[in-house]
């Protein structure tokens, strides 16, 4: 399975990631060892978009808070980069791809990352995958 990843990315040049307890949207609560993820570093903590791919190393879900009706799945993964990005995508460049019913990979992304701007992970289809792939 392929998914992404927008959240604070501290060094972007890094071997390995870490990140803990991430909030999960559109079938992102599925990541598990071996899927291929994409990761942004999120323009909220000062990054600039795609900034590398990689293979999920270990997931495993978060315990959700007991007594709450209503929570958010969240994931704790650990990812090893098998490549950098090469060329620039983030909101800056997915804005104007804002036809939600479109059906092309850049709405995809601008839908799932930046209608709602929180860090999250989310499960991208295999078309948004292609699309990605293009960029390393």
């Amino acid at each position: 399975m392929n998914y992404a990843i927008k959240t604070d990315i501290r060094d972007p040049q890094a071997k390995t990631f870490a990140f803990a307890a991430q909030k999960t949207m559109y079938g992102g609560k599925h990541i598990a060892e071996g899927d291929t993820v994409f990761l942004f570093a999120s323009e909220n903590e000062g990054g600039h978009g795609l900034v590398a791919r990689g293979v999920v190393t270990s997931a495993e879900a978060f315990p959700r808070k007991p007594g709450l009706e209503r929570q958010t799945p969240c994931v704790s993964v650990a990812i090893e980069r098998t490549a950098l990005a090469k060329r620039a995508l983030g909101r800056k460049e997915l804005k104007h791809f804002s036809d939600w019913n479109d059906g092309r990979p850049e709405t995809e992304l601008n839908f799932k990352f930046y209608r709602q701007a929180t860090n999250k992970i989310v499960g991208v289809s295999n078309e948004a995958a292609a699309f990605l792939g293009e960029f390393f």
